[in-house]
């Protein structure tokens, strides 16, 4: 690229008018217009590198395609090839400049791209940018493809990638979690409904359920990630593929499926695949039940470590930093109430897309910027918020013994383990004394010269525990 001074600029005109362009870089009056018009957020189509990445391959597949069907010259295909590369390495994130959140319904955001990549075409076949006489942003380019089907198309490759990290995020969470049912599974603890004393069972079997989930929530994300393989390239505008010679639709997915070893797919109904973006609230939906899943689990490691002296503390957590700017000495749990935080933006997103996708309007649905800023920012969100919690809480706990043996020795709940040795009618008069006095079963046994409270303790702990298949 030529070496340029920032005061050089370049004019560029549309119908609008005439506008200055710095020469270093490498948009056009579109992208002009649009950060003009449309800038509302505080983040660009270059700050999720997936999603430029994805629509750079795009448009790299396009260009494969378009030379296969001799619309574009070999010359011309080769250097929009390597200009896509080229925007791959980031090298031209400074010109990515249109608002993720722009609202002219992708437009800003292709013609951004396009832009970009024929600029830079132009300077590597020795042509200055903006003179487009070789490689023009809508003649070269966006050759055989509308913004309707090469954003949405981008959209998916580009959920795709980003779902991969947070799949191994959660696969990774139900390992920790399965670990520590291992670790935690001779420890007797008291379980609980409704908050309310209830039955004797193992901590280990506790965690044991929080792993179960957490492998399922993996399971759902790479079930709902495979259905994003479908995508509209070929369909241009509307679905018709008017735009498109006969051959592109089969050369675009071979060399897409080429350069991002994925196998994408054309869809069944080209109109179909134009019309709708359902498949984008299923994968909100799976982020959304993932979020609160792992917040309900959250809300448990908070409660079962609530203390130290004044709640139940029969969980450790690890001492991330201190808790209070006045009390000292005081630790919250930070990464539990992280998570649980977190899942209400995912929820917020998941309505957000929701509402997007319920108003796409005849042939096409304009709202994918922002199905795109609120699907983005839930992987994100999910994906750093579980590592951490892995890393700097899940993988630390540690189970206070004493205190878990002692809650339940001490609680009515163990009447569950001694009906086979007194019967039920029996141990329900006496848990339900043990409330009224407000003093342990275990002593009332002992007083009444029913069961001594040894002979009640190996009771509880040899009791088997049992989990029934169904």
């Amino acid at each position: 690229m030529n070496k340029l001074t920032q005061g050089e600029q370049r004019v560029e005109r549309d119908y609008v008018g005439e506008v200055t362009i710095p020469a270093n870089r490498l948009y056009g009056v579109n992208t002009v217009r649009g950060v003009e018009n449309l800038t509302v957020s505080s983040l660009n189509i270059a700050h999720f590198p997936q999603f430029r990445d994805a629509f750079a391959r795009v448009k790299w597949a396009a260009a494969l395609a378009n030379r296969d069907n001799e619309v574009l010259t070999k010359e011309q295909c080769e250097a929009i090839v390597k200009a896509c590369q080229e925007v791959i390495e980031g090298h031209f994130d400074s010109s990515l400049v249109v608002d993720l959140m722009e609202g002219s319904g992708g437009t800003s955001t292709n013609m951004n791209f396009n832009e970009v990549i024929a600029n830079r075409a132009q300077q590597l076949l020795g042509h200055a940018a903006g003179n487009y006489e070789l490689i023009h942003p809508n003649d070269h380019v966006n050759q055989s493809q509308s913004t309707n089907d090469a954003y949405p198309a981008a959209l998916k490759i580009a959920t795709y990638a980003m779902l991969e990290p947070l799949i191994k995020e959660v696969t990774q969470l139900a390992a920790l979690f399965d670990s520590k049912a291992a670790e935690f599974a001779d420890v007797l603890h008291l379980g609980r409904t409704c908050l309310q004393d209830a039955q004797p069972m193992r901590l280990g079997q506790l965690f044991g359920g929080y792993a179960s989930l957490t492998a399922r929530l993996a399971e759902e994300l790479v079930a709902v990630r495979d259905k994003l393989r479908t995508l509209p390239l070929g369909g241009t505008a509307i679905g018709t593929g008017f735009g498109a010679p006969a051959g592109y639709r089969a050369a675009v997915y071979t060399h897409l499926g080429s350069i991002t070893g994925v196998e994408y797919q054309a869809p069944g109904n080209s109109f179909d695949a134009m019309q709708n973006m359902d498949v984008f609230s299923r994968v909100s939906a799976e982020l959304r039940t993932c979020a609160v899943s792992l917040a309900k689990i959250a809300s448990d490691l908070t409660v079962l470590s609530s203390g130290p002296v004044g709640g139940l503390g029969e969980l450790k957590l690890p001492e991330a930093q201190a808790g209070s700017s006045i009390m000292p000495g005081k630790v919250n749990p930070v990464l539990p109430m992280a998570i649980i935080q977190l899942s209400f933006a995912v929820v917020g997103n998941d309505v957000a897309v929701a509402q997007a996708v319920q108003y796409g309007e005849l042939e096409i649905n304009h709202f994918e910027p922002v199905v795109a800023s609120r699907v983005f920012d839930s992987i994100a969100l999910l994906t750093n918020g579980i590592q951490r919690f892995s890393q700097k809480c899940v993988k630390g706990i540690k189970a206070d013994v004493a205190r878990n043996e002692q809650h339940l020795m001490e609680s009515m709940a163990v009447a569950t383990a001694l009906v086979p040795k007194i019967g039920y009618a029996r141990v329900s008069k006496l848990a339900r004394q043990s409330v009224a006095e407000g003093r342990s079963l275990i002593s009332i046994l002992d007083e009444s010269g029913v069961l001594s409270t040894q002979d009640t303790i190996t009771a509880i702990r040899n009791a088997s525990y049992p989990v029934f298949d169904a």
